[in-house]
């Protein structure tokens, strides 16, 4: 078995269908499942690749581009202090990044996200769609259907 066919973005299993924000080129964006940071982005790069270092310069910076774009798409929607841009892959060996906003009424605006201690917010059907409505029109994007591989 391959690395890509153990990866939970690659079988598909991770990030939920439902949290599909929109493809932004390189990058497919939804929304992280816990928003108790709300506006917590996802950026998935479409190809399985675990290191930054394995692309191009210019998918380099175009993926920076996809990251910086959805980080100034979070200040037009939310009352933002601090935009948090991280990559990781630690847990899901997959190039993902992890765009999140850090808003004004953040309970511990020094800390981490990782060790703000919270209970998770999952957002109901109705607030998931209307927030990333409100997403997809801060990005210039039209209503899309998830994941088309």
């Amino acid at each position: 078995m391959s690395e890509r066919d153990s990866c939970k973005i690659c079988e598909k299993v991770w990030p939920s269908d439902d949290h599909y924000i929109g493809d932004l080129g390189l990058t497919k964006a939804y929304l992280f499942e816990d928003q108790f940071f709300a506006g917590w982005t996802v950026l998935i790069f479409q190809d399985h690749r675990t290191e930054l270092f394995q692309l191009t310069r210019n998918e380099r910076e175009l993926v920076i581009e996809d990251v910086s774009r959805v980080g100034e798409a979070l200040t037009k929607i939310f009352d933002v202090r601090k935009i948090n841009s991280e990559l990781l892959g630690n847990q899901v060996p997959h190039m993902h990044w992890h765009v999140i906003p850090r808003l004004q009424s953040d309970p511990d605006p020094v800390q981490p996200v990782w060790c703000v201690a919270h209970e998770p917010v999952l957002l109901t059907a109705p607030l998931l769609s209307e927030r990333i409505f409100r997403f997809r029109s801060a990005l210039g994007l039209s209503s899309a259907s998830p994941r088309v591989s």
